[in-house]
C-alpha cells in the first residue's frame, strides 16, 4: 500500500542526508499517515481513511469533514474519498 494521505494526496518528498563531511546521500522524508475514523453528519456514518496529521489539523480548522470534502478538489482525492463525496453532494442536492 502506497504512503499516500486519501484526502490531500499528499506524498513523500525526496532530499539529501547531508553528512558532517558534508557527504550527500538521497533519502525520502515520509508523510505522517494516520489511521482515523471521520464522521459524516450529512450521511451519519463513520469513514476510515488513512490521512497525513497535517490534513486532520486542516479538517478541524475548516468546520469538519464534510465541509472539507466538498470544498477540496476532485484531483487530489483519492477513489474512496471521492465517492464519499459524491454521496454528500447527492444528500444535498434538492430533490425533484
Amino acid at each position: 500500500m502506497s504512503r499516500v494521505c486519501n484526502l490531500t494526496g499528499k506524498r513523500f518528498m525526496s532530499g539529501h542526508s547531508v553528512s558532517h563531511a558534508n557527504n550527500k546521500t538521497k533519502r525520502k522524508f515520509n508523510v505522517n499517515l494516520r489511521s482515523v475514523s471521520l464522521q459524516s453528519t450529512i450521511l451519519k456514518a463513520n469513514f476510515r481513511m488513512k490521512i497525513a496529521a497535517s490534513t486532520m489539523r486542516t479538517v478541524i480548522k475548516n468546520g469538519g469533514f464534510d465541509r472539507f470534502i466538498i470544498k477540496s478538489d476532485n484531483s487530489k482525492l483519492s477513489e474512496n474519498a471521492l465517492k464519499i463525496k459524491r454521496k454528500i453532494l447527492r444528500k444535498l442536492a434538492p430533490k425533484k
